[in-house]
């Protein structure tokens, strides 16, 4: 029955006005619709909604992520629209220069992958990758 339909993303904001002026000046994304107390985006392979709660949003995990062709120039961008990424030195995820090198994949995917993550102004974390193939 799912396997069929669309997914979609839901992000909570405690302030839309400015989770929109983030999407806006720091993603370069304008939603495509609104309504009371939400934004619709749509990106090339999916879309995703932010919507005023008073829920806590945990930001201990990626729950949005985009998987892009280029990760060295998408985050050299975002940074220059003030995009801050995140810093991780962990055992088995370490950043350098913002960017992950991170070890398997999904086999359709490549063997490993790249990985870089950031904060939208609601505390949301959010994620790019670029799957790296043999």
């Amino acid at each position: 029955m799912l396997k069929d339909a669309k997914v979609a993303t839901r992000l909570p904001a405690k302030d839309l006005n400015r989770a929109r002026a983030f999407y806006s000046e720091k993603l370069g994304l304008e939603p495509v619709e609104q309504r009371e107390g939400g934004l619709r985006y749509v990106c090339a392979a999916g879309e995703f909604a932010i919507f005023i709660s008073a829920g806590v949003q945990s930001g201990t995990h990626t729950q949005m992520g985009w998987e892009v062709h280029d990760i060295d120039a998408t985050v050299r961008e975002l940074r220059a629209r003030g995009v801050e990424f995140e810093v991780y030195d962990l055992p088995g995820l370490k950043t350098v220069d913002g960017i992950a090198e991170i070890g398997g994949n999904y086999p359709s995917k490549g063997t490993g992958e790249r990985g870089a993550w950031f904060r939208d102004s609601e505390g949301n974390l959010l994620g790019i990758g670029q799957p790296v193939r043999s």
